[in-house]
């Protein structure tokens, strides 16, 4: 028997078949591994609450039903169908219901991640911009809408990069990749913005005599990008999201994702950007149009910590076909092979680790889960309860109206600066005159906040309840309701 005869009847699965489940599983199987970790968010409890309150009423909700400091304000959900999912799985199979749902999308957007990149680099630089991604992604894998929305801005973003890679025409089979976005997550503006960069990169291209061609090419999908986005049940009103967050100002500053990088001690994010600016030093070079995304998607993530997802997602696949020129691209070996058995086998693992992780008893995370306080202090008949802001999806979700919570743009900017600066202290006067003015019949505050140990101190309050997560005082003359 030749050789050739060998290879033919025992071929290997290539790379670009086997690397994408590789990697899909591996962050599968960490994940669920580390199932409370996705569940270490207070808006998880809001978000699921939420999808209950709209699968229970049969519409969406047009003002606030939760609180009582904004009850009955004007108030809409922008990522009602990610919340719906999160509700679903978890009426079917509880907490592991939602781990479940949040590691499934993670991990497809890791393959998906890796396939689109092994389609201009070697397996080799594919994994270490794999690598990369996943310690920026870590500290935001949480069981929350924006994890859902992944692998849709993941293949959207692939599809334009494809279209500048080879100056192709525009994807209009991703169009309806905007309708399911904008109905999950309230950042489709961000794919509008994508559209940008393929249109530049092609008129850079082309001659300027074919530039009133290429706009007259891209003019229709765009039209038809900004339309699908608008198919939602409240219009258009999503892609005005990103500014009404912006619209929080200095109150921003108190939300930790939205607080700029802190580079203070050194972390993933710190070691990442060293590592770019030395391969620039070796002499890396990106066409003009690329090196603006990724200094854009750069500002973002350094602007908020939260937006370091976009640049673990999105600057490898802008980089992918320029980084393949200089360094070399895939072999050709790369490129063949049967995949049909490995999609089997790699299907039965992931059934197998989606069974295993549905029989364990999957938990949030202390910090953000008063209930001991809760049941203890009785504070479901305490009257107005002033929250910590870490507990409101909390009280959210056990059908206590709260004082504040994850949902910024309800509150708006001048709200949160006020509960903060009253809450830290910084106006003391403020902190007993918001108590009187919201009728405030118990606090339910973690321990470090400084404001329980005035609350300690002032005559008309007393400690009621104290643990590692929660202290809890009452007005001494509570009000009955």
């Amino acid at each position: 028997m030749t050789d050739q005869v060998v290879h033919s009847a025992v071929q290997p699965f290539s790379a670009r078949a086997a690397l994408p489940w590789a990697v899909g599983l591996s962050v599968y199987a960490l994940l669920l591994i580390a199932g409370p970790r996705l569940l270490g968010d207070p808006d998880s409890y809001s978000h699921i609450e939420v999808g209950r309150w709209i699968i229970a009423h049969g519409t969406l909700p047009t003002s606030d039903p939760f609180s009582f400091s904004k009850h009955g304000a004007p108030w809409i959900t922008f990522e009602w169908l990610s919340e719906v999912v999160y509700a679903g799985a978890y009426a079917v199979s509880g907490w592991p219901g939602v781990v479940v749902v949040a590691a499934a999308a993670i991990a497809l957007a890791f393959g998906l991640f890796t396939s689109f990149l092994l389609r201009e680099l070697s397996p080799t630089l594919t994994l270490l911009m794999v690598i990369a991604a996943v310690v920026l992604l870590a500290p935001h894998m949480l069981a929350r809408p924006h994890v859902l929305v992944l692998p849709v801005m993941v293949t959207w973003a692939a599809a334009l990069v494809r279209c500048m890679d080879r100056g192709g025409p525009p994807p209009y089979w991703a169009l309806p990749l905007l309708v399911l976005w904008t109905n999950l997550h309230g950042s489709v503006v961000l794919a509008l913005g994508l559209i940008g960069p393929a249109v530049l990169e092609a008129l850079a291209r082309e001659e300027r005599s074919e530039w009133p061609r290429l706009l007259l090419r891209w003019l229709p999908f765009s039209a038809l990008a900004v339309a699908a986005s608008c198919l939602t049940p409240h219009g258009p009103e999503p892609l005005l999201m990103p500014l009404t967050t912006l619209g929080l100002g200095s109150a921003l500053a108190w939300i930790g994702e939205w607080r700029p990088q802190d580079f203070s001690h050194i972390g993933g994010f710190e070691l990442l950007l060293l590592a770019g600016i030395f391969a620039l030093s070796r002499g890396v070079t990106l066409p003009v149009v690329r090196t603006l995304v990724v200094i854009g998607l750069l500002h973002f993530a350094l602007a908020q910590v939260r937006n370091a997802d976009l640049l673990a997602m999105l600057a490898p696949l802008y980089l992918a076909a320029p980084l393949g020129r200089q360094f070399g691209k895939r072999s050709a070996d790369d490129a063949e092979g049967s995949s049909r058995g490995l999609n089997w086998v790699a299907f039965g693992v992931l059934v197998a680790m989606s069974g295993a992780a549905l029989a364990r008893d999957i938990r949030p995370v202390a910090n953000i889960t008063p209930q001991a306080a809760i049941a203890q202090a009785d504070l479901a008949n305490a009257g107005r309860v002033l929250n910590d802001y870490s507990f409101g999806g909390y009280l959210i979700f056990a059908g206590i109206p709260t004082f504040i919570d994850g949902r910024g743009e309800l509150y708006g900017g001048p709200f949160i600066d006020r509960y903060n600066r009253a809450l830290a202290l910084v106006d003391l006067a403020d902190l007993l005159k918001l108590l009187d003015e919201y009728d405030i019949g118990a606090t339910l505050l973690a321990p470090r906040t400084p404001a329980v140990a005035m609350l300690d101190r002032l005559p008309q309050w007393q400690r009621v309840y104290s643990d590692d997560v929660a202290v809890v005082h009452k007005r001494r003359d509570t009000p009955q309701r």
